[in-house]
């Protein structure tokens, strides 16, 4: 879980009587997945009973959570020395392994609240393996969760839980169990929290999880699993997303975006009439997507803190730029872009 907290009456900016700049801030709180990420680049990718030498092999730190952890953290200032009105803070679990104190630290360099993530005893850190497509850079990711899974329901049914002073955003991902996600998100409704749920890997989810929900950020699969259709049906040419942004809008989400790779993103909000489509940024090449959505939803989330919850098109067209900055690079955390790189 990544939270975001700001003090909505004056959080851009207020000035003290003897001009010196007082900036208020905001607390995003992410309850994530903390994993190593292990990937190899091939061309072509292996077929089942299929041997291939990989072009490359690297080891870094991943997890979707905490990717989008660094987004929101980079993306909230200019650089690494620059001050941010943002603060980041993540709860998770790592394993009591040799990785997670490495883990740990490589979030505390982008200058993320870590003092919530805590070790667990007789667990291993959570892993994940990344085969990537080397031409088009496209990847496919197999979980192993470890520690991730030991964060429970019952740790998540007070407010005081979500942290003090309460956060301004929680943003939750499905890489920890359903049924903690699911109290978390209840505990943040009745504390009025603003909630970003970035459901992957996708579920089958209860109806009521969406009524209220101020942010649902889904890519082209993730979408046809939670509204029962098949991926070759959402993927056809010419498919209609104002259909599946509308069936998520009347179901209570307050704000919707579909995640279309390199054809963009579709952004539809309560009370707009037709959604609208923005445009992929243009790149100057596809190298790794593996962390492209997950720094689209830190940039959108660092939008929503700052507006208050009330955003648009221009904050889907700036998380479009981020994502597109990111897939330039090589690698997940280590791609991310900090702001003046957008």
């Amino acid at each position: 879980m990544v939270e975001l907290t700001i003090q909505h009456a004056s959080y851009l900016q207020a000035t003290t009587n003897i001009g010196t700049p007082l900036i208020l801030v905001v607390r995003v709180i992410l309850f994530l997945r903390i994993g190593l990420d292990r990937k190899s680049l091939s061309h072509p990718q292996p077929s089942w009973g299929e041997t291939l030498t990989a072009t490359s092999f690297s080891t870094g730190p991943g997890g979707k959570g905490a990717n989008q952890a660094v987004a929101c953290a980079r993306l909230s200032r200019p650089n690494p020395t620059a001050p941010s009105s943002i603060t980041v803070r993540m709860l998770g679990s790592v394993g009591a392994d040799e990785f997670g104190p490495s883990l740990t630290t490589s979030l505390q360099s982008s200058l993320i609240d870590t003092s919530s993530i805590t070790v667990v005893e007789g667990q291993s850190t959570g892993v994940a393996v990344i085969l990537v497509e080397e031409t088009t850079g496209e990847n496919r990711i197999l979980l192993s969760p470890g520690a991730n899974y030991s964060l429970l329901p019952s740790s998540f049914a007070s407010v005081s839980s979500l942290g003090v002073p309460k956060p301004d955003l929680v943003i939750l991902q499905l890489e920890i169990p359903l049924e903690t996600v699911l109290q978390i998100i209840k505990t943040a409704k009745e504390a009025g929290v603003d909630v970003l749920l970035n459901p992957a890997p996708a579920v089958k989810l209860p109806e009521d999880v969406f009524k209220g929900l101020g942010h649902l950020i889904v890519n082209e699969s993730e979408a046809a699993i939670l509204t029962s259709r098949s991926v070759a049906d959402v993927e056809a040419e010419g498919f209609d997303w104002d259909v599946v942004t509308s069936e998520f809008l009347s179901k209570g989400v307050k704000n919707v975006i579909v995640t279309l790779g390199s054809k963009g993103a579709f952004f539809q909000s309560s009370g707009m009439e037709k959604g609208i489509s923005v445009k992929a940024e243009k790149v100057k090449k596809v190298v790794d997507t593996t962390a492209a959505g997950d720094t689209f939803v830190g940039a959108y989330a660092v939008s929503v803190v700052r507006k208050g919850g009330v955003v648009g098109e221009e904050d889907v067209k700036g998380a479009c730029r981020a994502a597109g900055r990111t897939v330039e690079k090589e690698g997940a955390q280590s791609a991310i872009p900090w702001a003046d790189e957008v």
